[in-house]
């Protein structure tokens, strides 16, 4: 492995967003001896920038679940945001729903507060050309033509590796595409049933332990 792809909220930090020291300190170290970290994440743009620069990861971001990416070479929005504004505008007709904090900046997918079921949401816009992702922190309405593993493909490419070159970590269903063109795919253990199914290594420990667990094992060594 030359490179390790992680998704935010969940993977390095905890139930309630907030980061992990002991992800932080195994990211920076994989850093250090020149392991490229891409964050992979559901954050808007900015917000995933800041984590790049106040961690200090070298990798790009691939944000909005694979609807924007940013490296040094590029930022790119990928996602069609107006395929989502009729699945939405059927679902706020239908249902009380609120769109998460400073959604006015998201440039490629809705995304709703957790005060409906992502169940409830995904069968009601299921005749819509959208895709929907529940990471437990929000749910998102997404463009169904990108996803966080071709976006990874790309960021990858733009610093010279292979997708088979890095190891993925997540914890939640839009995790899933991301960790399938990885070279090495690790859920955390509170990652989703289904993507631990498909992991080569689930951590033992969860959130952001589990992160820097598997950065230690497969990275650092």
């Amino acid at each position: 492995m030359r490179a390790v792809a992680v998704d935010i909220d969940g993977t390095i930090t905890d139930q309630n967003r907030k980061i992990c020291i002991n992800a932080i300190d195994a990211i920076r170290k994989a850093e250090d001896n020149g392991f490229h970290v891409i964050l992979v994440t559901g954050n808007i743009l900015c917000a995933a920038k800041m984590v790049e620069v106040m961690v200090g990861t070298s990798g790009g971001i691939v944000g909005e679940n694979g609807g924007v990416i940013n490296t040094k070479k590029k930022s790119q929005i990928i996602g069609n945001i107006k395929k989502c504004y009729p699945a939405y505008e059927f679902l706020k007709s239908k249902y009380e729903i609120e769109k998460t904090e400073f959604s006015d900046l998201r440039l490629s997918e809705i995304a709703i507060k957790q005060k409906i079921n992502a169940k409830t949401v995904k069968e009601a816009v299921k005749d819509f050309d959208v895709k929907v992702y529940d990471t437990k922190f929000a749910i998102h309405i997404t463009d169904p033509s990108v996803n966080k593993g071709k976006s990874l493909k790309i960021v990858a490419k733009d610093i010279g590796l292979s997708t088979n070159e890095i190891m993925a970590i997540g914890d939640s269903e839009n995790d899933l595409e991301f960790l399938e063109v990885a070279g090495l795919k690790v859920a955390v253990a509170n990652a989703d049933i289904e993507l631990k199914k498909n992991a080569d290594y689930i951590s033992k420990t969860p959130y952001g332990d589990g992160a820097a667990e598997a950065i230690n094992k497969f990275i650092l060594k």
